[in-house]
């Protein structure tokens, strides 16, 4: 077995001793918890879909320290206090987390104009064009600059660690520098891909995004060819000096350290929790509330609708293999959960209709009075649910058309304790750079999909069983205290 020591308590120590009385501080802008009304009027606390918060929630309760994001939940002004904070989770409360307060007009350019009409297309490759409109940006730095207000208060003037997460925030890291004197130490961890240098020369403001980033000290990525892509988009675009041997960028007398950090999960929980008793409830609650699934063959995929995900092309895949193999129908079961995002914007309604269209389709094509091939959910599931489902399934599918990561994959693995279920992971992921036992899939391929659905649910168990041990092996080994642990000993 791998070695497997890193854990909460581990890195709780290693926190201490790096931080030497500095203050942690992750910002982000979704939060970690939100706030809401029920349909009753009293407000309950969800977790949202985001892998960003499943990899760094369990470093805040081993840190303790403070998250500051954005307040979106209807409920969420009236439960903090006085400098808009609240403890969390609300079950053990072990860090806190302060809310900032964007209008909905600063919302609309900043958050769905210049970050995910502008940066998400142009650093996903998914052939979608990026918008680029003047007033977003404006938006964009605005905000940038509401954050950067709120992470000096919450610093009080002394020393402090700031964690920054993802596109959101590329000119945050320099205004903390210019604001605190040198007081605070920025680490920036982009979450999705960045693009190649030809590519990026599409952004309008390339050289002001590119300074506020290399007001980082440490810059990290998933993978070692994002890291590549953004030493050489710098090389080309702006006045800086790139050493590609020590993965430092010097500009204007400051060094930024460019480094991979693979994001993980907290695999001991996520392991623990998929066999609790009421996990295996849940999957009851399933059986119950879609008895078609029972006695059949179940397939299943969970993440956002969201173009990069794939979902329209995983069911044409599908699709295919009813096609080529009738043998299966009335057998096999395919559960696509996809979460709502960002509808607000048009790419992503056309998107959902895609999906609405494909997933009628296949119904009507193949269904029967007693049989339904493919069940389309869009809404959220806590983790409860989700577990289950990750246990329900004979195979799992996770086929982004471009993905930084993918933490949900990791999550099919670490939940399968019985291990069984086959794994079909995209080539675009980085996740598929790690778990080697997964069936990878160009998601492009409809018939490299459906080959990988039939390979799937006829495999052995004996392979089943080989395949699912080194993976989950993989994960509980390059867990999130491990990466964890190697940001921290780099700055």
């Amino acid at each position: 077995m791998l070695d497997q020591t890193w854990n909460r308590e581990r890195l709780h120590e290693l926190i201490e001793s790096r931080l030497g009385g500095r203050k942690f501080i992750v910002v982000s802008n979704r939060e970690p918890f939100i706030h809401r009304h029920r349909k009753d009027g009293s407000v309950e606390c969800i977790r949202p879909a985001s892998g960003m918060a499943t990899a760094l929630h369990p470093i805040m309760m081993a840190s303790g320290g403070t998250w500051i994001a954005h307040g979106a939940g209807d409920a969420d002004r009236e439960v903090v206090d006085a400098n808009d904070c609240v403890m969390v989770p609300p079950e053990a409360p072990g860090y806190k987390l302060r809310r900032v307060w964007i209008t909905p007009e600063l919302e609309l350019g900043f958050y769905y104009g210049l970050a995910n009409e502008g940066l998400w297309p142009l650093c996903h490759i998914t052939f979608t064009r990026p918008e680029f409109r003047p007033q977003d940006w404006a938006a964009y730095k605005e905000a940038n600059r509401i954050f950067a207000e709120a992470v000096m208060a919450e610093t009080n003037g002394e020393n402090a660690l700031v964690f920054i997460q993802d596109y959101h925030f590329c000119l945050l890291p320099r205004m903390l520098k210019d604001m605190s004197a040198g007081r605070v130490i920025c680490a920036h961890f982009w979450h999705i891909p960045w693009p190649n240098r030809e590519v990026f020369r599409a952004f309008p403001w390339g050289e002001e995004l590119l300074h506020g980033l290399l007001g980082n000290d440490l810059l990290g990525f998933h993978i070692h060819y994002h890291c590549q892509n953004f030493l050489e988009t710098v090389d080309r675009a702006i006045e800086a000096r790139v050493d590609p041997d020590r993965h430092e960028i010097t500009r204007g007398g400051h060094v930024t350290s460019v480094r991979p950090f693979p994001i993980s999960i907290d695999y001991e929980a996520d392991n623990a929790r998929a066999q609790r008793d009421d996990v295996s409830a849940a999957i009851e609650h399933w059986y119950d509330r879609l008895p078609g699934l029972r006695g059949r063959t179940i397939g299943a995929s969970i993440e956002r609708l969201d173009y990069s995900k794939g979902i329209p092309l995983r069911l044409h895949g599908l699709e295919r293999f009813l096609d080529q193999h009738p043998e299966w129908h009335d057998k096999l079961c395919f559960v696509q959960i996809a979460v709502p995002s960002r509808d607000q914007l048009g790419t992503y309604k056309a998107e959902q209709a895609a999906v609405d269209a494909a997933a009628a389709r296949i119904n009507k094509r193949f269904g029967t009075d007693t049989w339904q091939p493919v069940y389309l959910l869009k809404e959220h599931h806590g983790s409860v649910d989700m577990m289950a489902l990750h246990r329900m399934a004979s195979f799992f599918m996770v086929n982004s058309l471009h993905d930084g990561m993918n933490l949900v994959a990791k999550e099919f693995v670490a939940s399968r304790s019985d291990e069984h279920g086959v794994l079909v992971l995209s080539l675009f992921t980085g996740a598929s750079r790690e778990l080697h036992q997964a069936l990878g899939v160009n998601p492009y391929a409809v018939e490299e999909v459906a080959n990988a659905v039939l390979t799937a649910i006829t495999m052995p168990e004996a392979q089943q069983q080989r395949r699912m041990r080194l993976m989950r092996e993989q994960v509980a080994h390059q867990n999130v205290f491990r990466r964890a642990g190697r940001l921290l000993t780099m700055m």
